[in-house]
């Protein structure tokens, strides 16, 4: 056996030869082109319709995978705490002209049954103002407080 040749063979490429023989790129390992992976995702109208079929499924509260998570992100997302303060602001201006208009109003009728003399009437538009002013001032206070705290 000592006295046996053995021939070896040995096979060498240049650089150009090399990468157009060997294949260096890592597609055997599983890793998804861009396209590929756009493919496999969801379309818009796929989202919401696995969203509606989920819904009772997700969590009310949590800080991730709940409902309350995607309302603050998509909030978030949208700028709703402007725009809610715009709409409270809004809310407590319209509250203010409710307020004037109606004491216009009542400040109209006090003019006209003046002449009347019918001082029960003078006393429970009076009564009626207090409240009235009282009221439209805790709905002015409650839409500017909600206004700060956003």
């Amino acid at each position: 056996m000592a006295n046996e040749r053995l021939d070896l063979r040995k096979e060498v490429f240049n650089k150009a030869q090399y990468i157009k023989t060997i294949n260096t790129s890592f597609s055997e390992i599983g890793v998804e082109t861009l396209t590929e992976e756009l493919q496999v995702q969801p379309s818009l109208q796929e989202f919401f319709g696995l969203y509606n079929s989920l819904f009772y499924d997700i969590p009310a509260l949590g800080e991730t995978n709940s409902h309350q998570f995607l309302i603050r992100t998509s909030g978030d997302y949208i700028n709703f705490d402007e725009i809610n303060g715009e709409v409270l602001a809004l809310q407590a201006e319209i509250a203010q002209l409710r307020q004037d208009l109606l004491n216009a109003q009542i400040n109209q009728i006090e003019d006209s049954s003046k002449g009347l003399g019918n001082e029960q009437t003078n006393e429970a538009l009076e009564v009626f103002q207090k409240e009235l002013n009282t009221a439209s001032a805790q709905i002015v206070n409650t839409a500017t407080d909600s206004i700060s705290t956003t």
